[in-house]
């Protein structure tokens, strides 16, 4: 007989990507006092984006996830985060017009403080020190003393994560989410120079509201019009936090990450017999997994037996990240691995971290048009094999940085300096953000097209 699955069995698999603490007994009185607390998600709204996933998966509803790299102490206020809700709702209103269906907006917000890192050591000025791998673990400050990990930190992630979403329940049930503000943030992104292309969709959507208010129809759906669904998201990097957070749902009997509705694992820590894998496997949430160049066929395979066993609907996103150019070099052989085992998942485009590059001015930075050619490639790969592209993912901000060159706005190599902000990867700014939802709803639109002429046609 199979023992049963313990939120603790991960400490005896091989892990990577995660912290070595050199106090023991802090370590151990951090992790007593995160267990004490309440979760910080409820297994009910676990079950709720499970349920919306599963109709993603079928192709009756879009995947919006998107927010911060990585999410800092220092910069936190009710200012940043109403700005990227803000943003995440425009975008969803675009998308959800051009889809023609509902979209399940999840938010890399309220948990996403630690990061994977390419090395664990990093040298500036002939000094070598560790990684700085987000605030949850250790400081930004390049200093021997910051860059040592204090568990102390998962405490604070804990307190900020607690009132961000209470901001976040707030706003997306106390009227701040009503369709008719939200279009009319956007009408102000159209009517900018340079975004005469979005300026049609924008006004058929104004119509569209127009029409239902002028057939007596708004009054009927307004609560529906002016709250939404909105879920938050963070990869599972720091088990020794999940593993605290973690507790038992009695109604269900199952274990939950109680850390956040949506939890992934990165590219870098999706070894099948690996802790994050392990420890992902044995709870309820809905779970991301990070599809790089590098996984094989024989590996994704493994990872969807163990990840989703029972095939459940909506349980699974794979998250496809290869970069500009790459997509048809590995995302076809995937999707027919997919529809080999008749997997249920979801389908999501992450363009954002296979299109870093480093400047010409020496900051690391993403084109917008790498990003935008990622996406075009991962629905054109969906079209010919005859599968759904469920959803995209975004590193964004609400804020105005410049940290992505390009788009309408055209931020150029020599304006990054004037608003990088970022304390990992380059995020798309507000506007950036809003105009990829634009040209993904065209996307959409196209592929919607094409499926449904295959389908007059019987090919």
């Amino acid at each position: 007989m199979t023992r049963p699955w313990s939120k603790s069995d991960w400490r005896t698999k091989p892990r990577i990507q995660m912290p070595d603490y050199t106090d023991a007994a802090a370590l151990a009185a951090a992790e007593a006092q995160l267990q004490q607390y309440p979760p910080l998600v409820f297994a009910g709204e676990a079950r709720s984006l499970k349920a919306k996933l599963a109709d993603v998966s079928r192709g009756e509803a879009f995947l919006l996830q998107g927010g911060d790299c990585a999410e800092s102490f220092g910069e936190f206020s009710a200012d940043l985060i109403r700005d990227t809700f803000k943003v995440m709702l425009q975008m969803a209103v675009v998308l959800t017009y051009g889809a023609k269906m509902p979209v399940v907006k999840v938010g890399r917000m309220a948990g996403q403080f630690a990061k994977p890192r390419s090395a664990p050591t990093e040298v500036k000025d002939g000094q070598e020190l560790p990684s700085y791998r987000g605030d949850i673990i250790n400081d930004l400050d390049f200093t021997p003393e910051s860059r040592i990990p204090n568990p102390q930190k998962m405490l604070q992630a804990y307190t900020q994560s607690a009132a961000t979403l209470n901001l976040l329940r707030a706003f997306s049930k106390g009227g701040y989410a009503d369709i008719h503000q939200v279009h009319a943030w956007t009408l102000g992104f159209a009517d900018r120079d340079g975004s005469e292309r979005y300026r049609e969709m924008a006004s058929r959507i104004s119509d569209a509201l127009d029409f239902m208010r002028a057939a007596g129809l708004s009054s009927e759906i307004d609560s529906k019009l002016s709250t939404v669904d909105f879920f938050t998201s963070h990869e599972a990097l720091l088990l020794e936090y999940e593993e605290a957070l973690c507790r038992l749902d009695t109604t269900s009997g199952k274990w939950l990450a109680g850390s956040g509705h949506m939890i992934w694992i990165g590219d870098r820590t999706r070894q099948p017999d690996g802790a994050h894998v392990n420890f992902c496997a044995g709870v309820q949430n809905p779970i991301g997994l990070k599809c790089g160049p590098s996984i094989s066929d024989d590996d994704l395979k493994v990872l969807i037996d163990k990840l989703n066993p029972e095939n459940e609907a909506g349980r699974l996103t794979l998250i496809a990240r290869f970069g500009a150019g790459k997509v048809g070099d590995h995302l076809p052989r995937l999707v027919r691995v997919v529809q080999e085992m008749g997997a249920n998942v979801v389908w999501s485009c992450d363009p954002m971290h296979g299109n870093t590059i480093k400047s010409a001015s020496g900051y690391k930075t993403r084109p917008f048009e790498s990003v935008l050619r990622e996406v075009q490639e991962f629905f054109a790969v969906h079209a010919a094999e005859g599968s759904h592209p469920g959803g995209v993912h975004f590193e964004m901000t609400g804020k105005d940085v410049t940290e992505c060159t390009g788009g309408v706005r055209a931020v150029t190599d020599e304006d990054l300096s004037s608003r990088y902000h970022t304390a990992c990867d380059p995020r798309l700014n507000a506007s950036q953000a809003l105009e990829l939802a634009f040209l993904v709803s065209e996307e959409i639109e196209s592929y919607r097209a094409t499926d449904a002429a295959k389908t007059a046609t019987g090919s």
